[in-house]
């Protein structure tokens, strides 16, 4: 940090200051706790079934806490309480803690699918190979490569965002510690840092999105060699959760994230946010459950197990 930082604590503005937002405050809530348990019953059904002990459910197994269980405890329940409380205030330190987990979370969410895509790649493309090719040995390393990369990304963008000095005002307009909001209160000029931080995460994040949209490529080039309609079908069904997360978690990504700032008023990248930190990644569990037969046998049974 810098000798003239002299902020000690922000005030993000509460989700329940705009009318808009209020109106669907009574909702985040049941959000949350659907979020919350669907995860759950997720994790608990792929560690139980042993025929979903395989790379694109423990894939998904560190998908559901990730993403979809934490993303929405770093930010929205403290916002929400807070607002309910009538005191928005966060310590520095919790704010910093707050943006990296955001942004690791995040960050890692986007490796994980982009893992996620070459698991159905070599499954639908290579099938004689898959099982030798992707060895539990290889799945803990690209789990642990994604949590790593993300780590380091967050370090980056964290420190980028906190080496900026901050003298005053301290009001964030944001319901949590985003990086655009917080260096837009900084005493000096941040165009440089957000420039540089915009262009590290586009490049980042466009490099992932390559990543996967190659696969699919590749999968549906596969699928098209495929005569019968069933294996087509068949094949298809294996990958297409996995493609509506992706295209839930870039297309509301990239609405929030990588629009230009100066275009977007308050409200609505509030409105934005609420939508991809609460309702995308509840939306998750029921993509995996309603289109995955193998999920809902292992739902069916330890929801309601045969005596």
């Amino acid at each position: 940090m810098r000798n003239e930082t002299s902020v000690t604590e922000f005030i993000p503005h509460g989700l329940l200051r705009h009318p808009e937002l209020r109106l669907a405050s009574s909702l985040v809530f049941l959000f949350i706790l659907f979020s919350l348990l669907g995860n759950m019953c997720i994790i608990a059904a792929v560690t139980r079934d042993s025929r979903l002990h395989t790379p694109m459910y423990f894939f998904l197994q560190n998908l559901s806490p990730s993403w979809d269980m934490c993303y929405t405890s770093v930010t929205i329940p403290k916002a929400l309480a807070k607002s309910l409380m009538g005191s928005n205030v966060i310590s520095f330190w919790e704010c910093m803690a707050q943006l990296f987990l955001f942004l690791m979370l995040g960050a890692s969410e986007c490796f994980l699918l982009t893992s996620m895509a070459y698991d159905r790649c070599l499954a639908i493309h290579r099938p004689l190979l898959y099982g030798i090719i992707m060895s539990r040995k290889l799945c803990v390393k690209l789990v642990a490569v994604a949590w790593l990369s993300g780590a380091l990304y967050s370090v980056f963008h964290t420190t980028n965002t906190f080496s900026l000095p901050f003298c005053g005002p301290n009001v964030v307009d944001h319901f949590f510690c985003d990086s655009s909001p917080l260096m837009r209160l900084s005493c000096s000029d941040f165009h440089t840092h957000e420039e540089v931080g915009f262009a590290v995460g586009g490049c980042i994040f466009v490099s992932a999105f390559g990543l996967t949209m190659a696969s699919y490529v590749v999968i549906i080039s596969a699928i098209a060699q495929i005569r019968s309609a069933g294996g087509r079908g068949k094949a298809f069904s294996t990958c297409s959760s996995h493609l509506t997360t992706v295209t839930l978690f870039y297309v509301t990504g990239n609405i929030a994230y990588l629009s230009p700032t100066s275009q977007d008023s308050p409200i609505q990248g509030r409105l934005l946010s609420v939508f991809y930190s609460i309702i995308t990644p509840s939306l998750n569990p029921l993509v995996y459950c309603l289109r995955n037969k193998d999920m809902q046998v292992a739902l069916k049974k330890l929801l309601a197990p045969s005596n």
